[in-house]
């Protein structure tokens, strides 16, 4: 884990492998968003002038193609030195540069991680007798990209991909079992949440925690979720249900939202109506699958760090000094942007959620 009273506050820029001085020279603003979806972003915004060595302004710099040009692969990394942490691998998709009255101009370079790939190809395609795990390995084998696939979920008899992107319609079957796609470099990651092997930090608050809001909400609990369809070779309906026990597994400790909704205002079923089980076990599984991801997101925490690189999508949280009811662990972080500007340094925004509420509010 990086020491973060040793961290180094500004990014280390790589272009095809070599480190470019200039661009940590010229950096004014970077965002490095992630989130469970997949497709990790990039945006640095450059100074457009430099002082050339006799102190003249130079032209504007880095529009000329010898640094940041299309395609180029980027890699940022943050942290101390022998000790920092990549937080973004991909290739420059876009190149902008901004003129205003008074102001130097600036250059901002767009990159996108290896899922870029899956974004820009739609196709119409049958998958037969596959799982949504061979369903991803297929994808990636498309690609060019090798996979790493666990995910629970059925084989279905058939499966269609209408008129979508690969990624969108990769995300479609990731939300319907519920589990979560990413790129590693090359690799396309396709795995349920508990697949998922993340950093674990604990943040302090008046720490390294610097700001954080914590929520608690019943309006999306429910006490279990209903899928109903129709099996055509047997000619029966479908009915599976899920209840409260779906979660239990993954609680640590303190009362889960079902539980905390029973007992503040009875019983609730959600009816599951857009899925379309064609047997028992497809029902089971989206059933399991929706009351997880309503159970999953009961406390939310929304929080900003000093900086933390160590703090990636799938890092397992624990806050302190954050009140009884939200106190402990059990956070995963779902969402992570880190920022660095001149005015602030280095930054580190997420989101994440847990299951439970602890103590008494």
């Amino acid at each position: 884990m990086t020491d973060s009273l040793l961290a180094a506050t500004f990014p280390v820029f790589k272009l095809d492998g070599s480190v470019v001085g200039d661009l940590a020279r010229d950096i004014l603003r970077l965002e490095i968003d992630d989130s469970i979806d997949g497709l990790r972003t990039a945006k640095a915004i450059f100074t457009g002038v430099a002082l050339s060595g006799s102190g003249d302004v130079e032209p504007l710099v880095h529009l000329d193609g010898s640094d940041l040009d299309f395609g180029k692969k980027l890699e940022i990394s943050i942290g101390a030195p022998g000790n920092e942490r990549i937080v973004f691998t991909g290739l420059i998709s876009a190149v902008e540069v901004e003129h205003n009255e008074s102001d130097v101009p600036v250059v901002t370079a767009y990159a996108e991680d290896a899922l870029m790939k899956l974004r820009m190809t739609r196709r119409l395609k049958t998958y037969e007798q596959m799982s949504d795990a061979d369903i991803a390995q297929d994808i990636a084998s498309q690609h060019g990209l090798s996979a790493d696939t666990d995910a629970d979920g059925p084989t279905y008899d058939v499966v269609q991909q209408w008129n979508q992107s690969d990624l969108a319609f990769l995300r479609t079957r990731a939300a319907l079992i519920q589990a979560e796609v990413w790129a590693d470099d090359d690799k396309l990651c396709f795995k349920s949440r508990t697949s998922r092997t993340g950093t674990s930090l604990t943040l302090v608050q008046g720490g390294d925690l610097m700001s954080v809001r914590l929520r608690a909400d019943l309006a999306h609990q429910r006490t279990s979720v209903k899928v109903s369809g129709y099996d055509a070779s047997s000619r029966d309906q479908i009915e599976e249900e899920s209840g409260s026990d779906a979660i239990q597994a993954e609680a640590s400790g303190g009362t889960t939202g079902p539980a905390l909704l029973q007992k503040a205002l009875g019983e609730s079923v959600s009816h599951r109506v857009r899925a379309v089980p064609l047997v028992d076990g497809e029902a089971q599984s989206f059933a399991k699958a929706e009351q997880l991801r309503r159970a999953r997101s009961f406390v939310t925490a929304d929080g900003v760090t000093t900086g933390t690189p160590d703090l990636i999508v799938g890092s397992q949280l624990t806050l302190q000094r954050v009140g009884d009811a939200f106190e402990g662990a059990g956070y995963y972080a779902t969402r992570v942007l880190h920022a660095y500007d001149l005015i602030n340094g280095f930054r580190t925004h997420f989101h994440a959620e847990r299951s439970t509420l602890g103590g008494s509010l």
